[in-house]
């Protein structure tokens, strides 16, 4: 029996380390494709792009290893939901690193456009933001620290608003000068992605929540102003 027990520890404690190198991953790619942009860097941006494949891979390991391990050993209680967020976490890290990889590819684009620093200054601020709140996410998983997965939950509409105004700065841009059309869209699309990761970091904190307590997040999260107005 302890053997058993010795072994399932084994097993849990892998797709955890698994799942804590994944999250590295995601983090630096999208700090980087972030950068990429800001610094004008093509070959950054290219190498986020290439990094990508290797997170899909450890998706798949981290899922394998996870059905492996219920059907194996028939998890209950604390270790089931355990290994079950592993999963539903490592869909999401895979999620965020196909929005880095997009804004990567974006990246490469805008670099060869005719420049728009207040526009990508603009975008590098939100970029900070969503970097810093997957961070604190990810530091949440790590340490376990609940309150840390509900402070990103309960701040989610602040990156909505971040997008809010990069949108009505790039409409602005737009309907000013027709020529910035084309690099504007693209930056806007790089808006979106990371308004979307900010999602998922918020998605990581709600996984976390219920992994760590047993209870569901059941209050609707916290939107800006002008997104509750579009929905009214």
């Amino acid at each position: 029996m302890e053997h058993t027990v010795k072994a399932f520890d084994e097993e849990l404690d892998a797709i955890t380390a698994e799942l804590a190198r994944m999250g590295g991953l995601a983090e630096a790619e999208v700090a980087d494709s972030i950068r990429a942009i800001g610094e004008g860097d093509p070959g950054l941006a290219a190498s986020v792009i290439a990094r990508d494949a290797r997170l899909d891979a450890l998706e798949r390991e981290i899922e394998r290893r996870a059905i492996r391990l219920i059907a194996l050993r028939q998890p209950v209680a604390d270790d089931l939901r355990h290994t079950v967020s592993a999963m539903k976490i490592s869909s999401n890290l895979e999620r965020i690193g196909d929005l880095a990889k997009n804004i990567a590819k974006r990246a490469v684009v805008i670099v060869e456009s005719e420049p728009l620093t207040p526009l990508t200054s603009s975008i590098e601020r939100m970029g900070e933001l969503v970097s810093a709140r997957l961070k604190t996410v990810l530091d949440a998983l790590a340490t376990r620290e609940v309150e840390l997965a509900v402070t990103v939950w309960r701040n989610d509409h602040e990156i909505d608003e971040h997008y809010d105004t990069i949108f009505r700065e790039l409409l602005t841009y737009m309907m000013g000068d027709p020529r910035t059309i084309a690099a504007c869209a693209h930056l806007l699309f790089v808006a979106k992605n990371l308004e979307r990761i900010g999602d998922h970091a918020t998605n990581i904190a709600e996984i976390l929540h219920f992994e760590i307590t047993g209870v569901e997040l059941t209050e609707e999260r916290p939107k800006s102003d002008a997104l509750m107005k579009a929905e009214a």
